[in-house]
């Protein structure tokens, strides 16, 4: 049977974890042991974060809207119910886009609401 020799296969790996590692911070960049922990960390946080992403940016959605419809005499609360009622499908991305660039038409759709 031939001799197999893994030097190839362990560089490749070193060589994946180092790149994965680059722009890290002290020894987590150089060492194999360190790095690869961070890298499977920082593989954690991505993952997690990737769904954080969606709940920040609908708070922040929630607040322009709020802020905007408090200029009408509504709380988002009742806002968002009345929109429900008149079966007006706008979601919370477009109504807060509408409310930060575009507030006359913003303001059409509070009085088509109210």
């Amino acid at each position: 049977m031939s001799r197999v020799k893994r030097a190839k296969i362990h560089l490749k790996k070193r060589h994946t974890i180092r790149r994965a590692t680059k722009g890290y911070r002290w020894g987590r960049k150089k060492t194999i042991r360190l790095g690869k922990t961070a890298m499977l960390k920082a593989g954690q946080h991505a993952f997690r974060d990737r769904k954080k992403k969606k709940r920040n940016f609908r708070q922040l959605w929630q607040i322009r809207i709020n802020a905007a419809v408090r200029e009408h005499g509504l709380t988002y609360s009742k806002f968002i119910n009345l929109l429900n009622k008149k079966k007006i499908g706008l979601d919370r991305k477009v109504l807060a886009d509408l409310a930060m660039n575009n507030p006359q038409i913003f303001a059409k759709i509070v009085e088509a609401v109210k």
